[in-house]
């Protein structure tokens, strides 16, 4: 079932939802608006120019309040709330279709688990042809909540608990890397 804003703005109320800054406006009649952080980073370059799975990415990170996204560059970004789901919630991020048809596509894995702490990290995109100016407390995306028929058996505890900025791949982390 996803959760309407009565129901959001209960849960928030009673502290068994947990989003930090939200204000009043960024709850939706079935979602919350998420904004963008102010944590960019992209992929070093590799001495190679070949990123495995089995090896520590390395990335740069900056702070900035403006980032400009050039044509055909992949970034990954944050929100600038943080998240505390119960572990009976599950919530999909959403990408705004006004910065899609603009050729910006913001996803992450497109699923935040039950249990989850942490900012989000999102994937951006810049399909356009021309660079995109982003700005740190924009809009870029929703957060649709569902509700679970149980509280999840094994909650969220992974690699990425507690995360905040533009966190990078910990695929190296994989139990099949072991």
């Amino acid at each position: 079932m996803i959760l309407s804003d009565k129901t959001i703005m209960k849960m928030l109320k009673e502290k068994t939802l947990t989003i930090e800054p939200v204000t009043d406006e960024q709850i939706q009649p079935a979602s919350v608006d998420i904004r963008l952080g102010n944590t960019f980073s992209v992929v070093d370059d590799s001495p190679s120019s070949v990123i495995t799975l089995e090896k520590e990415i390395n990335y740069k990170t900056i702070t900035t309040d403006t980032y400009l996204i050039m044509p055909g560059q992949f970034v990954l970004a944050t929100t600038m709330e943080y998240f505390e789901l119960p572990d009976n919630l599950t919530a999909f991020v959403e990408g705004r279709s006004s910065l899609g048809r603009m050729g910006l596509f913001i996803q992450n894995a497109g699923w935040v688990d039950p249990g989850f702490k942490g900012e989000i990290t999102l994937e951006l995109y810049n399909a356009n042809r021309c660079a995109i100016e982003l700005k740190a407390g924009r809009r870029v995306g929703q957060l649709v909540f569902a509700e679970m028929d149980d509280v999840a058996l094994n909650p969220y505890c992974g690699k990425y608990q507690g995360q905040t900025g533009a966190t990078g791949s910990r695929v190296y982390k994989d139990r099949e890397n072991s």
